[in-house]
This record gives structure tokens, sequence and C-alpha cells, in this order.
């Protein structure tokens, strides 16, 4: 079965969370199933195969999860992003707007270098908030972006379109809603 099919397969839709009219896409069947969860992380591997990857981005909270698993299959360092006051060493902080306000995540100011390549990774790519405060962060440690991936993408919030403009880059997803 094809990769596609198979996480459609198994993201589940829940109503309402985290609010009244969301329709929430659950990615947690999917680290029921070991050969999916290899089967992603593989297909990101090939995806970046050409890449020079030094590090692995991980956006809170999910994207650590296959960020952790990226680094180890690319032999390379993973750097969690947080929301902020979460790290507990000396940060880099970066704040994005949200539909109702701001926020903001951090990076350690250590935890990349300069001139690295690093590929930032989440579960789900929204309104691309995070993730492009992500790679602020990453380019303000002097770093290059090496791409930008996700499992699923929610097309309707124009996150995609916002990657491309400010870093010149598509992001790469498996599934789009």
């Amino acid at each position: 079965m094809q990769l596609v099919t198979q996480i459609k397969n198994v993201i589940r839709d829940v109503k309402d969370f985290p609010r009244e009219g969301v329709l929430f896409k659950d990615i947690t069947p999917i680290f029921s199933d070991a050969k999916l969860v290899a089967d992603i992380v593989s297909h990101f591997v090939e995806a970046f195969r050409r890449e020079r990857v030094d590090a692995v981005v991980g956006i809170e909270a999910r994207g650590f999860i296959f960020g952790v698993l990226l680094a180890q299959a690319m032999n390379c360092p993973f750097v969690p992003v947080r929301k902020a006051g979460k790290l507990p060493y000396k940060t880099r902080r970066q704040e994005y707007t949200l539909e109702y306000g701001t926020s903001a995540v951090e990076m350690h100011i250590d935890a990349v270098q300069p001139g690295w390549r690093v590929l930032i990774h989440d579960d789900v790519l929204a309104t691309g908030g995070t993730a492009t405060a992500a790679g602020e962060l990453v380019m303000a440690a002097g770093a290059r972006l090496a791409g930008f991936c996700f499992i699923l993408n929610l097309r309707f919030l124009d996150g995609a379109k916002r990657i491309k403009e400010r870093f010149e880059m598509a992001p790469h997803f498996l599934v789009e809603y």
C-alpha cells in the first residue's frame, strides 16, 4: 500500500478539538505501527538525501518524535525548538503572529553552528507561523536551511505559501488535506 494511503488510513479526525468548530487531524495512531513510522522516516531521509543536513530541528512537541528519528537516521544532531520559557539554557527567541495574538519559540544559543544546513521538521503544517519562526531562529544563528518537512499539510491554511514566500523553498509533506 502506498505510504500516503497508509497514513491517511490511520489519521484520526477529532471533532471540536482543541475548541468547538475545529476538526483536528490526530497523527498519534501512526505511532502504533512501527513499520509505518520507519517508512515515514525512510521517506524523509530519501527526500533530503541530496542535501547536506548537519542538524534536524524538531518543533515542540510532536515534531520532536520524528525529528529525533530523522536526526538519528541522518547521523546528525537533533535540536529542539520549544515554546518560550521551556528551555533551561541561554536561548534565542522568535515571536510570530497567530490569528488571535502572538507567541514565541526559542532555541538554545549554541544548538546550531554558523554554516550548518538545518532541516526543520514538525508533524503538521497549518499557518506556517511556528515553522517560519523556527526558520528565523536557525538563520539568526548563522546556519542555512536545508528544508522543511511535515507529515501533514493543511492546504487551506496557506502555511506552505508562507514558507515558500519567506524562505524561497517549498516545504516537503506527505499528506495534504
